[in-house]
């Protein structure tokens, strides 16, 4: 069987929950993994109880090595460092 070149993107997200908390993941495909989030078993453990969730922020890459590399960082930064994230890409939006 012959593999054909597909190019596949990976996104690293910033989703909101009910309670204004942030959950930062990796999906291949953002829009299925935020309906998961919201009414599937599939969902994240951390974002059942807290549905339901919005995204706020998304980043793509071209392999899954990188996506997963920013989600790690991302996961680390504060609070107060991911809405800024959030906010610089809004500002950015705006202004175009």
């Amino acid at each position: 069987m012959i593999k054909k070149d597909v190019l596949v993107v990976h996104y690293v997200y910033i989703i909101q929950c009910s309670d204004a908390t942030l959950y930062t993941g990796y999906a291949k495909n953002v829009q299925k993994r935020v309906e998961e989030h919201n009414s599937s078993r599939k969902g994240a453990k951390y974002t059942r109880p807290r549905r339901p969730v919005t995204l706020r922020y998304v980043e793509e890459y071209e392999t899954r090595s990188e996506a997963c590399k920013r989600e790690s960082v991302i996961k680390k930064m504060t609070r107060k460092e991911k809405e800024a994230l959030i906010n610089e890409i809004s500002l950015k939006v705006e202004s175009d």
